[in-house]
């Protein structure tokens, strides 16, 4: 099978952009396009996962250059262990989500702009996980925020308006700051080629490249991914675009757009920038490569993000509002582990902290969308998702409240579930790194997971025990429960409980992405081969 597989899964979304864009009078079909463009989204990412994965005839990573150009010169895709298991996290959430947007989203919104939109923003993802060089990087990152900004403001009303231009003018400053960036490296690198660039930055006398400038130009791009990840400080934006949007897209938001930002850390910092050594300009830390740098900005970042989230979602009094703070707490949780991997010096400890930290995303992706779809559906039933007004949702529906307790025990770590591997492998690494160097910060990382752990399980309490225990309040007793919403609900609840239950693999497949993250020479020479045109 040719490499033509690697643009598979962004052909499709293209393909139902236009095909939804085509059937906007014809409502019944266009919904029912929508939903199957999900579908063969996510088998044409099941297929692309069993290349590069299962498949032993293959090399990977499967390398497609657009066009016939070869790298540096063309456009490139490039499919390893690391980007498929990011799309699988986004054809998962992405296929629930639409499904449930079917039976939520009023019936005229879907038939304007929502749909299309959607698969807009599902195509900038996918190219943003695939894309082999930066400026494309750049450009997919546009593509998934123009169509946030209209989800964000989608229901038009002051607060929603307010947020999304909030939203709107930290992104774009953000953009400005990422393509500043990009065209310094360009400048000093003379590439924008991801495999390129880190071929080049780790022998930079033969290419005639002054390091110090790279590692300033790196540290401007990581602050625009920490903006895209919600990292704190730049938090503030998040807790109100997650209220603003659809429920559906604010599953999408922090199940998906917000793993970009961690992703692209992850893919430059570990593959481009991680073979160049700091000059001796940089002091203790001369000598080792950007790594060293990022890894203590990383670990603030990742411990304020803990705190920050925890309290602001425990202060909530609204379901969709619990979970938005609570998704700046939980990135905190994937961030952190990266940051060990960042400061470690052993590639076995580094592998088992940027493994920790993928279980760590699967299992937010998952279970957030989970839990953010269900205030969905009590939103939808009971007209409400402030807990004062609700009480007795277990009794009014057990079904209904058997879904929301998986996500909340999972969310707080609790086995089989998948956040019980997120956490264990998250605590893992944090334990490890003190063992092999004892001291404050190691003591630090621990104790601010634990105080974490403990502000999870205080804000999913509160939410299971207010809004499903007690008797039923006059909202709950008189409300009406969409069939077809639980009906999805269940299934995703079924994957959380899967995904936890048969682990073995899925660490398997998140070790394999850890391992690609730190292979750089096989991304290399993958995608650049000597010869191929680098000069």
């Amino acid at each position: 099978m040719p490499p033509h597989i690697v643009v598979a899964p962004m052909l499709v979304a293209l393909g139902t952009i236009l095909a939804v864009l085509g059937l906007r009078s014809a409502r019944t079909a266009q919904r029912a396009v929508s939903v199957l463009g999900g579908a063969v989204y996510a088998a044409v990412v099941g297929l692309l996962t069993w290349r590069v994965m299962l498949s032993p005839a293959e090399p990977t990573p499967l390398v497609y250059q657009i066009g016939g150009w070869p790298a540096p010169f063309g456009i490139t895709l490039v499919a390893d262990a690391l980007a498929v298991f990011m799309l699988v996290i986004a054809a998962v959430v992405t296929l629930t989500a639409v499904a449930f947007s079917v039976r939520f989203i009023d019936r005229q919104n879907q038939q304007v702009f929502y749909h299309p939109l959607f698969h807009c923003l599902l195509l900038g993802v996918t190219g943003a996980f695939l894309t082999g060089d930066l400026f494309n990087l750049f450009v997919w990152f546009e593509v998934m925020l123009m169509a946030s900004y209209v989800f964000v403001a989608f229901y038009g009303e002051a607060p929603h308006t307010a947020a999304a231009f909030r939203y709107l003018v930290l992104n774009v400053i953000g953009s400005a700051v990422m393509l500043l960036a990009i065209g310094g490296l360009y400048a000093t690198t003379g590439t924008l080629n991801m495999a390129d660039m880190s071929r080049r930055l780790a022998a930079p006398a033969a290419y005639g490249i002054d390091v110090a400038p790279v590692v300033g130009l790196s540290a401007l791009l990581f602050v625009t991914f920490a903006l895209k990840a919600g990292l704190v400080p730049f938090q503030f934006w998040v807790p109100a675009a997650y209220r603003s949007a659809p429920l559906p897209i604010a599953a999408m938001l922090a199940g998906v757009t917000k793993k970009v930002g961690v992703y692209a850390i992850v893919r430059l910092y570990f593959v481009v920038f991680a073979g160049a050594s700091l000059p001796t300009e940089f002091g203790p830390i001369s000598g080792q490569s950007p790594l060293a740098f990022l890894a203590p900005v990383l670990f603030a970042m990742g411990a304020a993000s803990i705190v920050v989230g925890g309290f602001g979602a425990i202060g909530q009094s609204r379901l969709d509002g619990v979970f938005a703070y609570s998704s700046v707490g939980q990135v905190g949780f994937i961030v952190l582990p990266v940051s060990f991997a960042a400061a470690a010096q052993s590639a076995s400890f580094r592998r088992l902290a940027l493994a920790a930290a993928l279980v760590y995303a699967l299992h937010h992706a998952l279970t957030k969308s989970l839990l953010f779809l269900s205030t969905a559906a009590i939103r939808g039933a009971a007209g409400t998702t402030n807990i004062s007004r609700l009480g007795g949702l277990a009794a009014f529906s057990p079904a209904l409240g058997g879904i929301f307790l998986i996500g909340c025990v999972s969310i707080i770590g609790v086995p089989p579930m998948t956040g019980f591997f997120g956490k264990f492998l998250v605590f893992e690494a944090a334990a490890a790194r003190y063992a092999a160097a004892p001291g404050l910060v190691p003591a630090v990382a621990v104790v601010t997971l634990l105080a974490g752990a403990l502000f999870t399980i205080l804000y999913a309490s509160r939410a299971w025990v207010r809004g499903f225990w007690g008797e039923q309040t006059e909202v709950v007793a008189t409300a009406t429960l969409d069939r077809g919403q639980l009906s999805i609900l269940a299934a995703l609840a079924l994957i959380v409980v899967a995904v936890g239950v048969g682990f073995d693999p899925v660490y398997r497949f998140a070790g394999a992405a850890a391992e690609a993250a730190l292979d750089r020479g096989a991304y290399v020479d993958a995608v650049a081969p000597r010869g191929g045109g680098s000069q």
